[in-house]
């Protein structure tokens, strides 16, 4: 039994060493959504991209995303647009300055190259389960992680009960981490 627990823990100590952490950096990182507003399709980018990323393809168990944007980044190129998804019917930035995703587990995809993170995503305070697929292309010194998964903004009670702006968006990730 003293061997079991052995093994166990050098395995375990072998895969937590082995496994690298990663920082993400804005340079080289998008953080980009786009939504239908009165039937047309509008974008923009948050930036302030922080947090840490364990990542290692050959031990997706020991494998952890957890990356905050700053809120009051966001820029559609339209400076008026911009100060009113800062107010409160949006984005409240002077309440909830940060939107988080927290995996909660990373999986391995049919597709080589290719997995699948699932997690939690809070904006606003509200927090709802999300899961995408995901490439992580090795870099010199970390990795260019890529991804996109569709939300609802009414499930994060961002935009009030607008009629013109689509419930539905589409957020694109291409995360940079050394």
């Amino acid at each position: 039994m003293k061997t079991v627990y052995l093994v166990a823990s050098l395995l375990l100590t072998a895969i937590i060493t082995y496994t690298q952490n990663y920082t993400p950096s804005d340079a080289g990182s998008k953080v980009h959504f786009v939504i239908k507003n009165f039937g047309i399709k509008t974008g923009g980018d948050f930036t302030g991209i922080k947090g840490s990323i364990v990542f290692d393809p050959k031990a997706l168990n020991s494998s952890k995303f957890n990356v905050t944007v700053n809120a009051a980044t966001v820029d559609t190129d339209n400076n008026a647009r911009d100060k009113h998804l800062r107010k409160a019917e949006y984005f409240d930035i002077d309440k909830y300055p940060l939107i988080s995703f927290v995996s909660t587990g990373v999986t391995k995809s049919k597709i080589e190259g290719r997995f699948y993170v699932f997690g939690d995503l809070t904006i606003k305070g509200v927090t709802k389960a999300v899961e995408f697929g995901f490439s992580a292309a090795p870099l010199a010194s970390g990795y260019l992680f890529k991804g996109e998964f569709t939300i609802n903004r009414r499930d994060f009670g961002v935009g009030g009960s607008s009629f013109s702006m689509s419930d539905n968006l589409v957020v694109s990730l291409t995360v940079s981490a050394n």
